[in-house]
């Protein structure tokens, strides 16, 4: 019976079955979009000495306390009323949310999600990815001036300036990472990172590793890189004037990049799908066999550190901010490119066999 499913689901054109992924890639994304939200109240509370959302339950089930709340927030935000300022210029101003969930979901299109699953499996997808990622901010800039008010259009113009000055940052540390594997395709980035833990990039790349995750969690805008929210400073940022369900898909494509960000750490740094302890077991071990559970574990982590860092680190000021991002990240990113380049010409690490 498996196998004939097997079958059949092969002998479908490959228009078909990108379409299924695609949609099932959505709908599940969706979903730890939802239940992330849930989490990080939860590990908030927890840090914090609180229990977090308790009540609202999920059609009443017993042991099912909080599980509800997602859903909650969803029928909240579609109820509330949608309100336009009157001379907002209102075709960009529903258009910007939308450029910024795309953004956020379409990256997933080339995402190497186990040794044999990935949508499309594009030899360009490294720069798939960066055009992608930097297209976010054009829903930023737009959703600022759209609202033609004074507040949306200065938070929108400094978290652009935050979110290009990172941008540099994560490209200069992905030009490493291109280095060392020699190749675009990320499903081929994660291959050439066989051979167990050590054999990952954040071994020699350690420093571009941890450029690339603080721009990450800077270009998402959270803590304590979230100024493009300071309540305290400009009322609530670029998306002042949103409410309702557009307010919604903001927030949505926030989380949607935060669970992207930390998927895209594993794959360039940390193995991806790979086993850590690949080459340290027989290969029959199935400790050893590369699978989604090990991206699954490892884009976890790192997820758990955006919400460590909102519970734990008060917000930066914006040119402390900007400071880290120009005068730090970058030339850190650019010189180690540069001893990347004396390790490949002297072949030590992963150039040895060049």
């Amino acid at each position: 019976m498996l196998n004939n499913l097997l079958n059949a689901w092969f002998s479908l054109p490959d228009l078909v079955r990108s379409t299924v992924w695609t949609l099932v890639v959505t709908i599940v994304l969706i979903l730890c979009v939802a239940f992330t939200t849930l989490w990080e109240r939860k590990v908030i509370g927890w840090m914090q000495l609180r229990r977090g959302p308790n009540r609202v339950r999920i059609f009443g089930l017993p042991g099912t306390a909080g599980l509800g709340q997602p859903f909650a927030d969803v029928v909240k935000l579609l109820t509330k009323e949608l309100i336009v300022p009157a001379k907002a210029n209102k075709v960009l101003y529903a258009i910007a949310p939308a450029i910024t969930l795309v953004a956020a979901f379409a990256a997933w299109a080339v995402m190497p999600l186990s040794p044999d699953l990935a949508i499309a499996n594009v030899n360009a997808g490294l720069l798939f990815l960066l055009a992608l990622t930097s297209a976010g901010v054009y829903g930023v800039i737009l959703a600022g001036w759209a609202s033609n008010s004074k507040y949306a259009f200065l938070g929108a113009m400094r978290s652009a300036a935050q979110i290009v000055a990172y941008e540099i940052a994560m490209g200069f540390a992905l030009v490493g990472v291109l280095m060392a594997s020699g190749t675009l395709n990320l499903g081929d980035i994660v291959h050439r990172q066989h051979g167990g833990f050590l054999a990952w990039n954040w071994f020699w790349l350690f420093p571009l590793f941890v450029v690339y995750f603080i721009s990450g969690v800077a270009e998402t805008n959270r803590a304590p890189f979230d100024v493009a929210e300071g309540e305290s400073e400009i009322v609530a940022g670029f998306h002042v004037e949103y409410s309702g369900m557009a307010f919604a898909l903001f927030f949505l494509a926030e989380y949607a990049n935060m669970i992207l960000i930390s998927a895209l750490t594993a794959v360039f740094f940390v193995g991806g799908w790979l086993s850590p302890f690949d080459g340290y077991l027989p290969e029959g071990n199935i400790l050893a066999a590369p699978s989604f559970g090990w991206l699954f574990a490892k884009a976890f982590c790192f997820l758990f550190l955006f919400l460590w860092f909102r519970a734990t680190f008060p917000r930066y000021r914006y040119d402390q901010i900007m400071r880290l991002g120009w005068k730090v990240l970058i030339p850190v990113t650019i010189v180690w490119i540069v001893v990347e380049g004396v390790l490949s010409w002297a072949h030590v690490g992963p150039w040895h066999t060049l």
